[in-house]
């Protein structure tokens, strides 16, 4: 049975319509569920009993299962069992401008990134449209406070599963859904292009992030597999379409490897690669894992790295550790708990 999770306004105002009932109840369905966060329909009361007996004979209302949470200062992790038994994660960290969700978009990933634990396991499948609604849904509701902010950067390529991340963004930004605004809403990729540049035309203002980890296709041909069928001589130009069309600024993740990508050269070889784009940098120091081999690169070198690109009129923050006491690399306690 399909999930009543993942419809748009317009998928449940054409459903209703199709079993003979009225549009409007689309939007008064939209509200019970998202606003007053009903747990069955027997909740519902403005509209007809036979109408939602129709309703729950074709969408489900199940949520997701939580089987264990780790907490840090400001960070808390959440892994989710899915209906098929498999594993996703989701972590909430708490910033001063509010509380930001980093969801999953994917079982596994197939992009093979080799500094990710996430690319260690293989894609296992796409989540739908409503595994990633409830990952916001369920950790409100545990924590009784509010998402201000949600990133896609969880398990997964974002845009290897668009079809379905399109329809969450537009659920979780509807005024009359989780209401998250467009621009508090950011989507991350490793640089699959042709989805840049469709993903150029969506009329929603969602932020866009690229991790782009090294600042030459030498380097990043050896960490990325991404780079090899999408270069950065195919990368870059597509991310100027995308400006061209959005005029929205786009955050460069760069997380620093030790002795990889992390040398002033590399530095001064990432500035120029930026020159003249509108955007920001976001170093960020490694988390490592006992799975991998990746090293984070020391503070000293860090501020080295970010004074060079300062020097450089770019504009560059360091991202603000979190869960250094926790299973906090990107799918890491998807992995602990399906390696057991």
């Amino acid at each position: 049975m399909k999930n009543v999770y993942g419809l748009t306004i317009e998928e449940m105002e054409e459903y209703f319509l199709s079993i003979g009932s009225k549009k409007f109840h689309a939007g008064q369905l939209f509200s019970w569920l998202y606003e007053k966060r009903i747990e069955s329909y027997e909740e519902v009361t403005n509209i007809k009993k036979e109408v939602l007996e129709a309703v729950s004979h074709d969408y489900s209302i199940a949520k997701l299962k939580i089987v264990d949470v780790q907490e840090d200062v400001d960070v808390c992790k959440y892994l989710f069992e899915l209906s098929d038994g498999e594993h996703i994660e989701a972590v909430l960290m708490k910033h001063d401008y509010g509380n930001s969700i980093c969801v999953s978009s994917q079982v596994g990933c197939n992009m093979g990134c080799r500094f990710c634990e996430s690319g260690r396991r293989k894609k296992v499948r796409n989540l739908e449209t409503y595994e990633m609604v409830l990952q916001i849904l369920m950790i409100e509701k545990l924590l009784r406070m509010r998402i201000s902010h949600v990133v896609v950067m969880g398990i997964g390529e974002p845009f290897d599963n668009y079809d379905n991340l399109i329809k969450f963004l537009k659920i979780i930004n509807y005024p009359k859904g989780l209401a998250i605004g467009a621009r508090h809403i950011t989507v991350s990729t490793c640089g699959i292009v042709p989805k840049i540049l469709e993903f150029s035309d969506f009329p929603l203002q969602i932020n866009l992030a690229v991790s782009l980890h090294a600042p030459n296709n030498e380097i990043r041909d050896k960490i990325m597999n991404i780079n090899k069928a999408y270069p950065l001589d195919q990368l870059i130009p597509a991310l100027k379409t995308y400006l061209e069309k959005t005029n929205r600024r786009i955050t460069f993740e760069y997380i620093l490897l030790s002795g990889i990508n992390d040398s002033c050269e590399c530095a001064l070889e990432l500035a120029k690669l930026v020159k003249g784009i509108n955007c920001y940098i976001n170093l960020i120091p490694y988390n490592e894992t006992n799975n991998l081999d990746f090293k984070r690169t020391n503070t000293v070198q860090i501020m080295r790295f970010y004074d060079i690109l300062k020097k450089n009129s770019v504009n560059v923050t360091i991202r603000r550790e979190f869960g250094s006491k926790i299973s906090a690399a990107c799918g890491q306690l998807r992995s602990k708990k399906e390696e057991l």
